[in-house]
């Protein structure tokens, strides 16, 4: 557990790759620039958001498989895919694919549920199968099963020249150990223990009872640890929305306050029908940030994190975060940058 005598160990980001519409391919190059940017700096890890009919990331894994050639060692993340507008067996693919160009460094991070406004995207997406399709924990199931290598066919063997497999292919061992889950309730956190995968906790979770959102938070990583085999010893990352300014402007300071003001109202109490609670933005030098992580109860359950970067600012405003991130906060929590 990080306290000011014992040092934080692992520091990632996450961006939601935010583009033009009329001219995307700026927005995508920039997305891979800053990852890029992320590994010089010695970040242990770089994630991308995932965003569908929106000007954000809508391929996450596409975009990977773009970084993993303009990188070598930062490991590459995905927080997350919603499994609704997913195939489990073709994902499966997608992610053995990536990881193996990666080398072994890729960390899908995933969730369940309906599809975002679905009773606008169901005839789009699912024509024919809307109304039985399964958004439940059984869809992760169905994909933690192709990525282990258990068979997704009865048939295999040779068929004139082809060969085929009743397994995924490419497959890659060392991946269901890297499998996420991203999680805002209690439920989920304890279903993600239940199937062995890593927990991403992030800035947002659902106030299903009494407490600030530190200790929902700090409840769901303790559910999660009970549920998993490994207990203690379960992976976990924190991902607030974090935002240094050692070295920033006049003008960016005053940018990132009202940045940050704009969205505090949300963390007053719970929101809409599901009780989303939003954890407050953190703006300032690093070392009051350190001190208010300090004193955070779930960043206290925590050895690792991924801060996500604001969606709408500027490159050089990123150029200044991650700088700041790397040199002054990571620092201020005892991490150390990782080396090429």
């Amino acid at each position: 557990m990080p306290t000011p005598s014992e040092p934080l160990g692992k520091l990632g980001f996450l961006t939601i790759g935010s583009f033009d519409g009329d001219d995307p391919g700026p927005g995508h190059e920039t997305t891979l620039q800053v990852v890029e940017l992320g590994e010089r700096l010695g970040f242990d890890s770089a994630w991308f958001r995932h965003r569908h009919l929106q000007y954000g990331i809508s391929s996450p894994v596409a975009v990977l498989a773009a970084a993993t050639q303009r990188t070598r060692r930062i490991e590459l993340g995905t927080a997350v895919i919603p499994l609704g507008w997913e195939n489990p067996l073709r994902l499966a693919e997608d992610l053995a694919t990536v990881d193996v160009l990666s080398g072994g460094r890729l960390n899908p991070g995933i969730s369940v549920g309906p599809p975002m406004h679905y009773a606008d995207v169901r005839d789009a997406l699912y024509p024919d199968t809307a109304d039985v399709e399964d958004f439940s924990h059984e869809r992760v199931s169905r994909l933690l099963r192709h990525v282990e290598g258990k068979p997704a066919t009865d048939f295999h063997g040779t068929e004139g020249i082809e060969v085929f497999s009743d397994i995924v292919q490419p497959h890659s061992p060392g991946l269901r150990s890297r499998m996420w889950y991203g999680a805002a309730s209690l439920s989920s956190a304890r279903r993600a223990g239940e199937h062995g995968m890593n927990l991403l906790t992030s800035s947002v979770v659902r106030a299903e009872g009494p407490g600030t959102f530190a200790e929902i938070q700090a409840a769901h990583i303790a559910a999660f640890r009970e549920a998993h085999p490994g207990g203690a010893a379960a992976r976990v990352s924190q991902g607030l929305v974090v935002i240094p300014t050692d070295s920033a402007s006049a003008e960016q300071k005053a940018k990132y306050q009202a940045y940050a003001d704009a969205r505090t109202p949300r963390t007053a109490e719970p929101q809409g029908p599901a009780r989303m609670l939003f954890a407050r933005d953190i703006v300032g030098p690093s070392a009051r940030i350190a001190e208010e992580l300090y004193a955070h109860a779930g960043f206290r359950e925590v050895r690792e994190v991924v801060f996500a970067l604001p969606f709408s600012f500027a490159p050089e405003d990123y150029l200044q975060i991650l700088t700041d991130m790397a040199t002054h906060l990571g620092p201020a929590l005892g991490w150390r940058p990782a080396t090429t």
